[in-house]
């Protein structure tokens, strides 16, 4: 498609438009002749339909109602005059182009063939009795002597080649077939003669035969019979020769080629105008219905591939007129052309054509009155596709997909048009092609350039707003000679051998300078700030677009932009001073927010370090500028370090008096702080020795209400940055008097949950919903040690257990080495059951425990945490003697609910113990096996054959643990007791310590 979306953009401005009926551009009458036609052409349909064709004539009647725009009534009007019309004369199109392997019958071994040819008109169907009979007679006894056709004798040949067409006329295809006999001219020849053409024994056979037929008698080669019915609208095929006797089957064969066709069509149409002009009407209706059709659909890019609807309808109109390739091409080449400027279709159709035509082209073939229609054709399409070219920005926006590929068709469309022999010779003088798109170009960039200014106008005519529009206006102006470099220099250059960008960048050169000094000649020195502001971004875009200039391909003389900086100078003190004052006023702001304290590793407090960054901002400045005139550079240089050097003398004295208020600041903090440290430290002391019986929430009252009203007044009383501070200082000493409170000299869970309870209430209370310090500042590594601590040592019991399970399954999955060995298991829940079935394959590896270098294994195996699961008893495997690497394959099932195999910790606890007769048993290993990430449990149930076997190796306790110390710890809790008494148990019976 060339031209897509919406006016403006997209698409060209026009009367027409996609919802409109397209039968607009015949008129009335014409479209009725033209509709009459359509229904003569299939009504009176030959041959069996193509396969890609339509076969229902009802469907096409309907279709082309449609592409017509016909009512009912109008459809029944006219095909009832097309009933009453006169059949056309039905013809068969004969071509006799060649044969192969035809029967030799002279003594030379050669023959002399000729085709006699014809149409029987009555039926030859299997059915008769004298089929076969009547299929081998010949031509003379079947066909009138006048409807009869001969071709030429070729002599001496196997192989002859005829290329003779024949129009043979039929009344009814479905019982008409067509014949063809080949025979060998036979020329009454002296005995002695012939023995002289004697090669071999078949000649001399075939001269005994001649004996006794007539003198003068032809010799049968074969003959091909073909329904009509049978035959496609136009046929090309190799027929096999048939024989009359069994003799010689194999005779050769022929090749023929068929057209069904008409003549004496009894439509006005037919009868007055020429059929070529006719098929191009018809083309164009059915093509605008078609594009019609396709937008409706929601697309607009037609290809140019036609519904088998209409593919149909053309390709029989174009056969029963006997159109050629070359006149269905330039019919296809006009209405493709003519439709193109007025409908949205993809410009890659016409190619097809014009290429067609090229190949064709033979100039003598055509009227002239064809050759004067095909030449306004040329230039119709040649001025259009020009005045495309001419609004490329707008009709092939960027913005629209596809647009450079729609571009690039075109171009591809009119430079192959204009190389074609059928355009050189029709159009002379022959237009310069190159030429008339630069002068396009040329128009079309200043026609661009114009409507961006009239479209950027401001409403309030200030030299301030005129500045601002001028600003967008050169941005459109760079961003346009970008894509003009970037993306279409590459089809004109590629296509045209043409430069866009050189074209666009002088023509907008000097459009901008006229229009921008036109627009700054009222500008003097006593303008106002915001308008030298606006002026330095003008001269900023001016700059950018001036050194554009280095990708030109050529240049004649001076730009007109030379010498812009010079349309400036009233406006550069302004911008001197601005640079001066907003450096001032940064190293201002930064003199306000240092704390005269060192700056990462840096021996410099901030202000220092941002003074620097102000300065990179005059220098930022002077490059920015970049004066071409090297006199004024170097007095714009010296304003600009005299201005450094003030900034300098005015930071030392600033900074002074900041050092001076913040030390008397930091008399009157650190006398605040101190009163609020005591009673913090005095608050969290009465807190410790709280009641147990007491909530932590209750508790903590006091603390948060001395901090509330403490903090609030220092908050009224001090600046900002103080107060901060002081928070910092309070937040240290918070965390630090937390950490004494919370020390193991107090077993007390309730008093954990009161120090957990303040130590996240006063975490909320310092951060203030983000009006407070920031949470990076608060979450030091002091407070996230003792967060973990204290949320530890308040835990329940029962949930510190869960906890060691859960950091054992953790050091399981993390454990790679396989220093104690290892233990196999395949695992796997049966929810209907509600049962975990465990096989224990296998132990490998195990460390020899006993003193003859050997151990007795066996396997104990408990669900854990033991009050997650308290009726289920531990269970062990059988002692194999003397083995490290036991083979155990036994299997066991526990019954246990689903959620308490996604309790946290939850897990199967596989011990391998070295049995002792005597003492007790030694440890070899354990192994923990998380019950969560049990087979079956979260899908569905699986065969224990395709349960992966999984390999857990074996870990020993470790010495000391924080969570078994602290349930040891609790002296009045029997449950922590009895834990940690099992746990220290187990890892006494280990006689190796990692």
């Amino acid at each position: 498609m060339d031209r897509a979306g919406g006016s403006p953009q997209g698409t060209l401005p026009r009367e027409e438009s996609p919802e409109m009926d397209l039968s607009h551009r015949f008129s009335k009458d014409e479209l009725a002749l033209l509709y009459e036609e359509v229904l003569y052409t299939i009504r009176h349909r030959l041959g069996k339909p193509e396969q890609q064709h339509i076969g229902d004539s009802q469907e096409l009647y309907s279709y082309v109602q449609k592409a017509f725009g016909m009512d009912a009534e109008e459809h029944s009007v006219i095909m009832q005059k097309v009933m009453e019309l006169e059949s056309p004369i039905y013809c068969l199109k004969a071509t006799v182009k060649e044969a192969k392997g035809i029967l030799g019958k002279d003594v030379s071994g050669l023959s002399d063939p000729y085709c006699l040819l014809g149409i029987e008109a009555r039926s030859q169907e299997p059915a008769h009795p004298d089929h076969k009979k009547r299929m081998k007679a010949v031509v003379k006894d079947l066909i009138p002597e006048d409807q009869i056709h001969r071709t030429q004798v070729i002599n001496q040949t196997l192989s002859p080649v005829w290329n003779e067409t024949f129009i043979l006329e039929f009344k009814d295809a479905e019982t008409a077939s067509f014949h063809l006999d080949m025979w060998d001219l036979d020329v009454v020849e002296s005995m002695r003669h012939k023995l002289g053409e004697l090669t071999d024994l078949h000649g001399l056979k075939r001269i005994f035969k001649d004996a006794r037929k007539d003198k003068g008698q032809d010799d049968f080669l074969g003959n091909v019979v073909v329904r009509l019915k049978d035959l496609h609208c136009w046929n090309d095929h190799w027929y096999q020769l048939e024989p009359r006797t069994e003799t010689y089957p194999d005779r050769g064969h022929c090749h023929l080629q068929f057209l069904l066709t008409h003549k004496k069509r009894a439509t006005t149409s037919s009868r007055t105008q020429p059929s070529y002009t006719v098929h191009r009407h018809l083309l164009q209706q059915l093509v605008s219905y078609e594009i019609l059709q396709h937008q409706q659909a929601g697309s607009t890019s037609w290809d140019g591939e036609l519904s088998s609807h209409a593919s149909t309808v053309l390709y029989l109109h174009a056969t029963q007129k006997d159109l050629s390739d070359f006149h269905q091409d330039m019919a296809q080449w006009l209405a493709y052309s003519r439709l193109y400027q007025s409908l949205e279709f993809n410009s890659s159709c016409l190619l097809h054509q014009i290429t067609s035509i090229e190949y064709q082209w033979v100039r003598e073939r055509l009227r002239p009155e064809q050759k004067a229609e095909l030449a306004e054709s040329f230039q119709s399409l040649l001025t259009y596709g020009v005045s495309l070219i001419r609004r490329f920005r707008i009709i092939f926006p960027l913005s629209v997909p596809r647009s450079t590929e729609r571009l690039q068709s075109l171009l591809r469309v009119l430079v192959q048009m204009c190389k074609t022999k059928a355009f050189r010779e029709l159009c002379t003088p022959s237009p310069d092609l190159p030429q008339m798109v630069s002068t396009a170009l040329k128009s079309g960039t200043t026609e661009w350039f114009h409507m961006q200014k009239q479209h950027l106008k401001p409403m309030v005519k200030s030299i301030e707003e005129n500045s601002k529009a001028l600003s967008k206006l050169l941005l459109e102006v760079i961003e346009d000679l970008k894509q003009c470099q970037k993306i279409w220099n590459k089809l004109f250059s590629t296509n045209l051998k043409l430069n866009i960008f050189s074209i666009a960048y002088l023509e907008l050169e000097s459009l901008v300078a006229e229009h921008v000094q036109e627009q700054l000649h009222k500008v003097d020195s006593s303008m106002s700030r915001p308008t030298a502001e606006s002026l330095f971004d003008l001269y900023r875009k001016l700059q950018e677009l001036y050194e554009m200039k280095d990708s030109l391909s050529r240049r004649d003389g001076p730009l007109a932009l030379s010498n812009f900086h010079q349309w400036f100078e009233e406006a550069l003190p302004l911008w001197l001073q601005k640079a001066y004052t907003t450096t001032l006023e940064r190293a201002q702001k930064a003199i306000q927010m240092d704390q005269l304290k060192p700056c990462g590793y840096q021996k410099h407090s901030t202000s220092t370090v941002d003074l620097s960054t102000c300065y990179a901002q005059i220098v930022t400045t002077w490059q920015q500028l970049n004066w071409p005139d090297p006199d004024k550079a170097f007095m714009i240089m010296v304003n600009l370090l005299e201005d450094m050097c003030k900034i300098s003398l005015m930071y030392c004295k600033l900074i002074k008096e900041r050092a001076e208020a913040l030390s008397l600041s930091e008399r009157n903090e650190g006398e605040a702080a101190n009163k609020l440290e005591k009673g913090i430290a005095r608050h969290i002391q009465e807190l410790s020795s709280s009641s147990d019986t007491q909530k932590p929430e209750d508790s903590i009252i006091p603390l948060m209400k001395f901090l509330e009203s403490e903090l609030q007044y220092l908050n009224e009383h001090l600046v900002q940055e103080n107060f901060k501070s002081l928070l910092t200082l309070l937040w240290h000493h918070t965390l630090s008097v937390l950490s004494a409170a919370g020390g193991p000299q107090v077993p007390s869970v309730q008093h954990y949950q009161r120090l957990f309870c303040a130590l996240k209430s006063l975490e909320l209370c310092f951060h203030a919903e983000g009006c407070g310090l920031p949470l990076e500042t608060l979450h030091t590594a002091t407070f996230q040690t003792l967060e973990t601590h204290l949320a530890l040592c308040s835990a329940s019991s029962r949930k510190l257990i869960q906890k060691y399970f859960s950091n054992r399954i953790q050091q399981q999955l993390d454990t790679s080495s396989e220093k104690y060995g290892a233990v196999t298991i395949k695992a796997l829940y049966r929810p209907l059951e509600q049962k975990l079935h465990v096989e224990v394959l296998n132990a490998t590896n195990l460390i020899p425990l006993d003193s003859n270098g050997s151990s007795d294994p066996f396997v104990q195996l408990t669900l854990e945490p033991r009050h997650e699961f308290p009726e289920v008893v531990a269970r062990t495997t059988q002692c194999k003697k003397n083995e490290l690497h036991p083979l155990f394959d036994e299997a066991f099932d526990f019954l246990i609910p689903p959620e308490k195999c996604r309790q946290e910790g939850a897990c199967l606890l596989l011990t391998v113990f070295d049995y002792d007769v005597l003492g007790a048993n030694d440890l070899e290993g354990e192994a923990f096996f998380p019950l969560c990430h049990l087979p079956g449990l979260d899908t569905e149930e699986a065969d224990m054959a395709r349960v992966p076997q999984t390999r857990l190796p074996l870990t020993h306790p470790k010495p000391t643990d924080e969570i078994l110390q602290l349930l040891e710890s609790r002296k009045r809790d029997k449950e922590a007791q009895a834990f940690a008494k099992l746990r220290k148990q187990r890892a006494k019976q280990s006689k190796e310590r990692e």
